[in-house]
């Protein structure tokens, strides 16, 4: 029986079908992303729920609708399944008893960018790649410098000097060849594009969206999430979106999972989740347009939403579509102030971006458009531990002799 029913790349822009075993990144059509494509009447064929349920608790449970072609090829540090939590205090106190959180901050490297590393570097090493390259904003290249050291691959990440320091020191143990820039994640994009084309092929660009299987990765969450709730998906899914793979993956694993008749009816509406201070994808959504403008001038503490112009925007407004869906921003100050009262009530450290995504569940279900009775996932895409200067500390200092009343 096959590993993987991978059958072919699309492009999601226009449709262009290419050779899913070669090297590639974007279509050479019209420069948009590919999307990885599988023979899903043979995995019909070949599962059924109750078969992957017995597998050990990680992604590659799923590995049929992965594009890695063995299991010899798989590079993992035991990522997948983290924890789908009630949070019921919080929950109760913005009028949402039965809000989950999808916990990512548990996964190696301390956010969910370990699921796109992990399958985004057993292919690229499957098909041969030595050398990759990526800008980031800090979690991505902490997880493809570790995975690229776990499969024997070098890597060169270059993040903006503002990114969480605790990446960079992630990066530098894996020896990675790390470069900071003084900018933002574009103008990091920029700088690996141009050692791209120089290398003559001897680096391969491993951006966001620029090749095919990070977003493979990244719709294991919508997998585990569907199988956590017994094949009966949630009523919405509340998505942090920056370059937005995550939400376009949700998106993809729902869809496949529905043609594979493992879940029916409507798909969860999404939530794309930014923050005021970059918000391209709400002000696309509100203009009704299929693609984002350029943000001016980006800046906000959640620094992994920190996209002035996410390469998939149109795979992520098309998703919003197709599910009834919605976007919305949040103020730094709410997402900070939600991070303590989750933390506080709940006891979860949650990171910015997951912050942002509980001040918009709080804001969607003052304004009605999140029902009391409805089940909604928040997803938590990294550890509060991650980013310790979003918690300000003024505790006393008491003498070595001290007591406390």
């Amino acid at each position: 029986m096959a590993f993987s029913h991978l059958s072919h790349l699309e492009c999601g822009w226009c449709g262009t079908e290419r050779d899913a075993g070669v090297l590639r990144n974007l279509c050479p059509e019209c420069g948009r992303p590919l999307l990885a494509r599988y023979d899903l009447p043979a995995v019909r064929a070949a599962v059924r729920p109750e078969d992957v349920a017995g597998r050990p608790p990680d992604l590659w449970r799923y590995h049929e609708l992965l594009p890695v072609g063995s299991p010899e090829a798989v590079v993992s540090l035991g990522e997948g399944m983290t924890p789908l939590l009630p949070v019921p205090r919080y929950g109760e106190r913005i009028g949402l008893p039965g809000l989950l959180m999808k916990d990512e901050g548990l996964l190696p490297s301390g956010s969910f960018k370990a699921r796109g590393a992990a399958v985004g570097v057993s292919r690229a090493a499957e098909l041969g790649v030595e050398r990759l390259a990526m800008p980031t904003n800090g979690n991505a290249g902490a997880a493809w410098a570790l995975y690229g050291a776990r499969a024997g691959l070098t890597a060169t990440i270059v993040m903006p000097v503002d990114a969480p320091e605790i990446t960079r020191r992630e990066c530098a143990a894996a020896g990675a060849d790390l470069h900071l820039v003084d900018g933002l994640i574009s103008d990091a994009g920029r700088v690996v594009g141009a050692l791209v084309a120089a290398s003559g092929g001897r680096v391969f660009d491993a951006s966001t969206l620029k090749e095919p299987y990070r977003i493979e990765g990244k719709k294991t969450m919508g997998l585990e999430i569907a199988e956590q709730l017994g094949w009966t998906p949630p009523d919405a899914i509340l998505y942090p979106t920056g370059g937005g793979v995550g939400l376009i993956g949700i998106h993809k694993a729902l869809t496949e999972l529905r043609e594979l008749g493992w879940i029916s009816g409507p798909l969860p509406r999404l939530v794309a989740v930014q923050a005021e201070g970059c918000a391209p994808v709400v002000e696309a959504f509100e203009r009704g347009e299929r693609t984002t403008r350029p943000w001016a001038k980006a800046s906000t503490v959640a620094f992994g939403i920190n996209v002035p112009k996410p390469l998939g925007d149109f795979l992520i407004l098309d998703a919003l579509a197709e599910t009834s869906g919605t976007a919305v921003a949040v103020t730094d100050d709410e997402l900070l102030a939600e991070l303590r009262e989750v933390t506080a009530l709940e006891g979860a450290f949650v990171c910015p971006e997951g912050a942002a995504a509980f001040a918009a569940a709080r804001k969607l279900r003052a304004s009605g458009w999140l029902g009391e009775d409805e089940r909604v996932v928040v997803l938590n895409t990294g550890a509060g531990l991650k980013y310790p200067g979003t918690v300000p500390v003024a505790a006393p200092v008491l003498p070595a002799d001290g007591r406390l009343a």
